[in-house]
């Protein structure tokens, strides 16, 4: 949507109102500033009248909010009500319990959520953004909260500008404003004055805002504003989205909408039925109620969130970084990892090896144009070829020092070409290109034949091993030239660049394949150097043809989703090409994940379900980017699958056992409860029974995950997770009737006894069954965490002790069980954990998470 700014909105706010109305030198001198940028001290003093350059972040919620937010669950409220009715009735150790109840549950998930943000506040302080500025006349880079007015910043394709600038020089610069204007295309900037009072962005042309990210060309520019005084910055708010549902958020969402069907339909019936055999309206309500609290796993969320948490924290250390919590399950889905092969594949520390001309011998004429045509900022922050040319600069350093560049045309990937018009000592004008070998020589003058054998040449060299960027020249006589002037070249050499393949890739690649993930090549480079890279470090070619870029254009959505199945290796593909590439795969079914670094691969970041960038990639490849790799290595991806599985091998764990025991559990109360003649379970004791039997759980993120588990990409099926409840809920609910038979008509005990003998093994069964359904192994083969264990076995032990203290008589109406009572529990405890484990195998032979 549009933002519009007033006219006296930098008023305040910098020493420069309107700026775009004013002439570059204006500028520079209203703000103290020069073209060579600030000094150090300058700076410093600045940095301390402005502020450090911080956009307005989304503010951490307040620790009251937070704890104030557990006890909004509509249940929970319910709860609450009937808890004050209560106590109006006279029950008032019965709403005491309630209430007790209720907030022992809303301070351990105040206590786990509040953890959990401090963790994903301490995750993004991982990722770095950094500006290049000029420092008393030397570009150099610092962090970019170290902005601020006055200074004169750089800025090139890729990056996103740091502050809003206003514009001192260019070249063919234009910018990306989708952000802050809605405008879909590039917009073209200049530095001569607008006037305009007021407007909107698009509007003034020499300015770059802050949050915009560069298209093409390059620029200097004065910063006018930094952090919440920019135009981004108030804008904030109104810019914010609401990032994509993922498939794991979807499929929770199902779940919970699933399980709320069964609670209504259950406490409906149970409160239908116990008020028609007239024991008690008021009593019937608080037992239904109970029950809905009994059979809902409201720990739920504040699982997903610790296990989400912890797996975050535990992939950091990995140097694998999520931006979002639910990013760290979502890295555990993918099935198709897309990638390019520089710094993947390869070491990514591209050096030049040799410069030659058509006839393979070295020419100091070529690297000469080479470095004529390498960005400004190449020795800092340009790609890897101009930085590899730049370090050669030493074999010309004389003959490149008598050059003068009048111009440049900047890189981009239509034209995949970079130019630079060049001032000869002998006052003569020429027009060196640099590129791609195919737009290089399409771009050039001669007969068919010699451009033939120039073609071979390159084939010849990149099957060699090379990667071959072409070098071509035209004479000029102007002294400005445009991209379009790169036509009618002629041809003189080429710069060959070596990128050998990292040596642990090959165990990184077996391993990502142990793991059911396919990786598959998107690559700019030709199709003759990705896969000769392919076979060296043995990623199976499939289909044994590398898919080129032109061949793919044609292609309509269908054919391309069907071409995806069949190879997973391209060459000159073009951002748009990877951005349908992606799309393809997940419109094949695939979750896809894809790394990527570069400006050309952002399009390609925002489709995947899993972008993955690294922290040393351009700025809006991070912004577009899920999760941000610390280091660029499919090993770490590798890594951060197996954590992400494991955390969503945990949350089923706790889904599996908490949803089958509670509806194993309030299906026998509500069952019986029909036809006893009392209310089995007391509603403070059915309460208490869904605490302390959730009390391990809540470190059930700490547990071993099984090694087969992690050997393919898992997904939520809620109807084999309903089937799951009612198998091992009845299971459990067969058990639970032969203790109410084995109490009533074998030991013949009270009501009250009866109640806690009842509450000890409904509550010790489902701690105890944790250790069967935790795993598809034997359970003696699958060691638990020793966290989960010794919570487990606390639990357990309060659960038994409980009875036997005056809290649990007083407050909860149990009675000291005799031996015989507890004897039976045992026993009914014992079988229920064997009938488990033999029904667990049986479940798992037919279906398949």
């Amino acid at each position: 949507m549009p933002v519009h700014v007033p006219a006296d909105y930098f008023v305040g706010m910098s020493p420069v109102p309107s700026p775009w109305t004013q002439t570059a030198a204006a500028v520079l001198e209203s703000l103290g500033s020069r073209a060579g940028g600030l000094s150090a001290g300058e700076r410093a003093a600045r940095l301390e009248q402005y502020g450090p350059n911080r956009l307005p972040t989304p503010r951490w919620r307040h620790g009251m909010v937070t704890a104030l937010s557990q006890f909004t669950n509509p249940l929970v409220l319910v709860l609450i009500a009937a808890a004050v009715i209560s106590g109006f009735l006279g029950e008032e150790t019965e709403a005491a319990v309630i209430v007790a109840i209720v907030v022992i549950n809303g301070l351990l998930g105040f206590v786990q959520e509040y953890r959990a943000e401090r963790a994903l506040r301490a995750l993004r302080e991982f990722i770095t953004r950094e500006a290049t500025v000029r420092r008393d006349g030397q570009l150099v880079t610092i962090p970019l909260e170290q902005v601020v007015p006055g200074d004169v910043v750089h800025i090139e394709i890729g990056d996103v500008v740091p502050a809003d600038l206003r514009l001192l020089s260019l070249d063919d610069l234009s910018t990306d404003e989708a952000a802050l204007t809605g405008e879909s295309l590039p917009v073209a900037k200049q530095i001569e004055p607008v006037r305009a009072e007021a407007g909107q962005p698009h509007q003034l042309l020499n300015m770059a805002f802050m949050g915009t990210a560069v298209a093409s060309g390059y620029a200097e520019g004065v910063a006018v504003a930094t952090g919440a005084h920019t135009w981004f910055g108030r804008a904030a708010g109104t810019l914010a989205h609401k990032p994509h549902e993922t498939d794991f958020q979807k499929n929770l969402r199902r779940f919970s909408d699933f399980l709320l069907k069964i609670t209504v339909a259950l406490t409906a019936f149970v409160f239908l039925a116990n008020a028609l055999l007239d024991k008690g309206l008021f009593d019937s309500f608080l037992f239904a109620l109970a029950l809905a609290v009994g059979i809902t796993p409201e720990a739920l969320p504040i699982i997903v969130t610790i296990a989400l948490s912890n797996g975050a924290l535990r992939m950091a250390r990995d140097k694998v970084v999520a931006k979002r919590l639910i990013s760290v399950e979502d890295l555990g889905n993918i099935d198709v990892l897309c990638c390019d092969k520089t710094g993947t594949l390869t070491e990514g520390e591209v050096s030049l090896h040799d410069y030659v001309d058509l006839e393979g011998a070295r020419s100091p004429a070529v690297l000469l144009g080479g470095l004529l045509t390498s960005a400004p900022s190449a020795d800092r922050t340009g790609n890897p070829i101009d930085r590899a040319t730049l370090r050669r600069a030493a074999d010309v350093a004389g003959e490149l020092d008598r050059h003068e560049v009048l111009d440049r045309n900047a890189f981009d990937y239509r034209r995949r070409r970079v130019s630079a018009l060049v001032k000869a000592p002998d006052g003569s004008r020429r027009l060196y290109v640099k590129g791609a070998c195919e737009a290089v020589l399409d771009a050039g003058q001669g007969d068919g034949a010699r451009i033939a054998a120039a073609r071979q040449r390159a084939a010849t060299l990149e099957r060699a091993g090379y990667r071959v960027i072409a070098v071509a020249d035209k004479p000029m006589t102007a002294d400005t030239s445009r991209a379009e002037d790169e036509a009618g070249l002629t041809l003189r050499g080429f710069l060959l660049f070596l990128d050998p393949p990292k040596p642990a890739v090959r165990e990184s690649l077996q391993e990502l394949q142990a793991l059911g993930v396919r990786v598959s090549v998107i690559s700019g480079d030709s199709a003759e150097i990705t896969r000769r890279i392919c076979e060296a470090v043995n990623l199976p070619i499939q289909g044994q043809r590398v898919v080129t870029g032109p061949e793919l254009e044609p292609l309509d959505d269908a054919a391309l989703a069907a071409l995806v199945t069949q190879h997973n290796v391209y060459a000159r593909a073009t951002p748009e090409t990877k951005a349908r590439l992606v799309t393809a795969l997940g419109t094949a079914g695939h979750i896809v994940g894809f790394l990527g670094d570069g400006v050309n691969d952002a399009p390609a970041l925002r489709v995947a379900d899993v972008g993955i960038s690294v922290d040393s990639g351009t700025d809006i490849a991070k912004d577009a980017a899920d999760i941000v790799l610390l280091q660029k290595s499919l090993a770490v991806i590798a890594h951060g699958i197996r954590e992400g599985r494991r955390t969503f091998g945990n949350i089923t764990k706790y889904i599996f056992n908490t949803i089958s025991a509670n509806f194993g559990n309030m299906f026998t109360v509500a069952v019986s409860s029909l036809v006893l003649p009392f209310i089995p379970l007391l509603p403070p004791q059915i309460l208490l029974n869904n605490l302390l039997s959730d009390l391990p759980l809540v470190t059930i993120s700490t547990d071993r995950v099984d090694e087969e588990f992690l050997h393919r990409p898992r997904r939520w099926d809620i109807g084999m997770i309903g089937r799951f409840m009612v198998w091992f809920g009845l299971l459990s609910a067969v058990f639970d009737l032969a203790l109410i038979a084995g109490l009533l008509g074998g030991l013949k005990i009270g009501v009250p006894e009866f109640r806690t003998a009842w509450f000890v093994e409904s509550a010790c069964s489902e701690i105890l069954v944790t250790f069967a359904i935790r795993t598809r192994l034997p359970f003696y083969r699958s060691r638990p965490a020793r966290l989960l264990a010794w919570s487990s076995l606390a639990a357990a032990a309060l659960v038994v002790a409980l009875p036997f203290t005056p809290a649990g008589t007083s407050y909860f109406a149990f009675v000291p069980p005799s031996w015989a009572s507890l004897g039976l529990v045992a026993a009914v405890l014992v079988s229920y954990f064997g009938a488990a484990e033999l029904a667990k195998r049986q479940f798992f032979r037919h279906v398949r998470l």
